[in-house]
């Protein structure tokens, strides 16, 4: 008659098994993080082949869900120059830089969207200075596609006004400007619809937006590996090997 399995055996079994349920879990989680974003991937690209969406037709609210991201859209107003604002420590083609955003306000309306309009170099010498960013009067159409807000850095204090600043809050900066703000920004195309580049020295390369699948599947490998190498060990070290010296 075979005598009970000791205590510690169970002890060794039970933390196998939460241990591999955790991970295999986790493997799965990630999974779901891939398949996720690779349909929002999908998405970004079906609006990008979209037909432009006037602004000007549009109430704010109908895009605050975020399902017209990175569709083409197109915005006639006038530029509020004098609320211009130059994100810093953002960078384009490798270089260190400002982004420049500018509220326009939309002809015949009340309200405003905020455009990111390009990138342009900052002074190294003097790191104050603004670069001067020519922006014509009167009315515009500017073309470009729907995106979020521009981007937060990770700042060590928060910056209350000026022209430079490390972040944008759309709720603090409409507040501060006085005039309501879309939910949503406008990123300024390349060139116009009759193909001209608008003359005002900013370049307009932008990134495309980060999916990351690839880090998901190689998180996903590794949680699957984990759950694999405990199994492993537990039959090893809790089977095979106490076997092996009752043979010998």
């Amino acid at each position: 008659m075979t005598s009970p399995r000791p205590w510690r055996a169970w002890v060794v079994l039970g933390a196998t098994l939460v241990g591999m349920a955790v991970t295999a879990s986790l493997g799965r989680w990630q999974l779901d993080r891939a398949a996720q974003k690779e349909a929002l991937k999908a998405a970004h690209e079906r609006q990008a082949h979209l037909g432009p969406l006037g602004l000007n037709d549009r109430q704010p609210g109908e895009l605050a869900d975020g399902v017209e991201h990175y569709r083409p859209a197109v915005a006639r107003g006038h530029w509020l120059a004098d609320r211009t604002v130059f994100l810093d420590n953002r960078q384009m083609g490798g270089r260190p830089g400002f982004y420049v955003v500018t509220p326009l306000r939309l002809s015949g309306r009340p309200d405003a969207v905020l455009v990111q309009r390009g990138w342009v170099a900052r002074d190294l010498v003097d790191r104050t200075r603004l670069p001067a960013v020519p922006t014509p009067p009167g009315e515009v159409e500017v073309r470009g596609h729907i995106a979020p807000p521009p981007a937060k850095l990770y700042e060590f204090s928060a910056v209350g006004g000026g022209a430079i600043r490390q972040n944008l809050d759309l709720r603090a900066f409409q507040q501060e400007i006085g005039v309501p703000l879309w939910p949503i920004s406008l990123v300024q195309a390349a060139s116009a619809a009759n193909g001209t580049v608008p003359d005002d020295g900013l370049l307009r390369d932008w990134p495309r937006p980060a999916v990351d699948v690839h880090k998901h599947y190689g998180y996903a490998f590794q949680w699957f590996a984990l759950c694999a190498l405990m199994a492993g060990l537990y039959v090893w070290f809790q089977l095979l090997r106490p076997r092996l010296r009752r043979v010998r």
